[in-house]
């Protein structure tokens, strides 16, 4: 009986002492951490040491000075020289920390529990945006440039992308056998980094010159990328040129031998070229001048100036002047009975142009003059009733040479002087081919006198 009250008790006390090593008993040590950052850890999260789990975090708070307070809970009590990172298990994920611990020696003192292990111990993580923004704009919008051309790079070329990365490894151990080669020969890597410095030495010795270079060059591939579109044409079309201009080549060749006996002629009257020249440089010394108005003329600057402005709108002349063809040709259709009238007193145009040049030939001080009445012609009448000027209208304005028999006169060609012997008479300037005036003037009409 005794036994078995005894069995009882011991599997009663080992049951105690179970649950006490589950849920109770020591129950580890608490500090308290200092972050500049909270580096996203959460209640929760894992302390390591090693790679292997001591404890985790509790709490995270903030202090009185804006720094994360981060209360965690290890197994064993820490030591003196005790320091804490907080790292993160991959690059993406939400929630990943970790605190590692690096413990002080076992031989230094221990920290008390719910001590404090200050920011100087500590280490915050540095997160991908906080790389980012110690990088300007200008750098940012260049890597993600970078990116993006990488992606397009690798877009839709699997296959090549793939042979890249197989490749990858075999040129980073070949990199490997290069240095390894290289750290073979101490001595000629010694002289080959002197001499490298030296070089450098040399070139920053020089770094304006440098500096300049670099400038210019900038300047000169500047230009260049302004004229891209120009240069990538170039290229475009330099192939097709250089195909012609070795077809022209090969062409030159053969009226090179053709040009041969021209040269060989040309070679016999070589001296007498000389004293040629000598006599034409005077001709084209003087020929400059006129070839440069020549080239003026031809070519101006500024719009319709020059021949070839001119010659540039004769096609728009011609076709202007073509639709005017037809109507001009029916005006001078049309107007030549107008010209075969007026034709036959040509002589009496030019002699009245004559006696009217005799008649000025008086001259003063103020230099020719003339002397010219109008013969019974007037434009105002006077008014007897109301003793005003009154003006003549056009129909009556000839009426005093009617009344005095004197028009309109309706003379025939040669009846500006009176007839004479030898001289022609107006029935010898016939309108028609019959002879006869066709009543469009009166041969009767010649000025009085003998």
């Amino acid at each position: 009986m005794l036994a078995r009250i005894a069995g009882f008790g011991a599997l009663i006390l080992g049951v105690v002492l179970v649950a006490m090593v589950l849920f109770g008993g020591d129950s580890g040590v608490t500090y308290k951490l200092l972050f500049q950052t909270g580096g996203q850890l959460v209640p929760g999260n894992q302390v390591l040491v090693g790679g292997q789990p001591i404890g985790t975090v509790d709490s995270i708070s903030l202090t009185d000075d804006a720094q994360a307070q981060v209360d965690i809970t290890v197994d064993e009590p820490l030591h003196e020289g005790t320091t804490a990172t907080v790292r993160a298990t991959s690059l993406s994920g939400i929630a990943n920390r970790y605190i590692s611990i690096a413990p002080g020696p076992n031989s230094s003192p221990e920290i008390p529990a719910d001590s404090t292990l200050p920011a100087d111990k500590t280490t915050s993580p540095v997160d991908l945006d906080q790389l980012f923004d110690t990088l300007n704009a200008r750098t940012r919008t260049g890597l993600q440039d970078f990116i993006q051309g990488q992606a397009a790079v690798y877009s839709g070329n699997t296959d090549a992308a793939r042979a890249t990365y197989k490749y990858f490894a075999p040129s980073l151990q070949e990199s490997t056998q290069l240095f390894a080669e290289l750290n073979q020969d101490q001595a000629m890597l010694s002289r080959f980094l002197v001499a490298g410095s030296q070089v450098f030495r040399t070139i920053s010795s020089r770094s304006d010159d440098l500096s300049a270079l670099t400038s210019n060059a900038n300047q000169a591939f500047g230009a260049i990328a302004r004229e891209n579109t120009a240069f990538n044409q170039t290229l475009i079309d330099l192939p097709p040129a250089m195909r012609q201009a070795n077809t022209t080549f090969v062409n030159l060749r053969a009226a090179l031998d053709d040009l041969q006996p021209l040269i060989d002629d040309t070679g016999r009257v070589a001296p007498e070229l000389a004293p040629f020249l000598a006599k034409l440089r005077p001709v084209i010394r003087s020929s400059l001048p006129v070839l440069s108005n020549i080239t003026v003329s031809l070519s101006r600057s500024g719009p319709n100036n020059d021949l070839a402005d001119s010659l540039r709108s004769l096609p728009v002349v011609a076709k202007r002047a073509q639709k005017a063809v037809n109507p001009t040709l029916q005006a001078l259709s049309q107007s030549q009975h107008l010209v075969e009238f007026a034709r036959p007193y040509a002589p009496d145009v030019f002699a009245a142009l004559g006696k009217l040049g005799t008649a000025a030939g008086f001259y003063d001080l103020n230099g020719h003059y003339l002397r010219g009445q109008p013969a019974a012609g007037n434009v105002f009448k006077y008014n007897d009733a109301t003793g005003a000027l009154e003006p003549i209208t056009l129909s009556q304005q000839y009426d005093a040479f009617a009344a005095m028999g004197l028009g309109p006169f309706v003379r025939c060609p040669g009846a500006a002087t009176q007839p004479n012997a030898g001289w022609p008479s107006p029935t010898d300037h016939p309108f028609t081919d019959d002879g006869a005036l066709n009543g469009e003037c009166d041969a009767a009409q010649v000025p009085p006198g003998p």
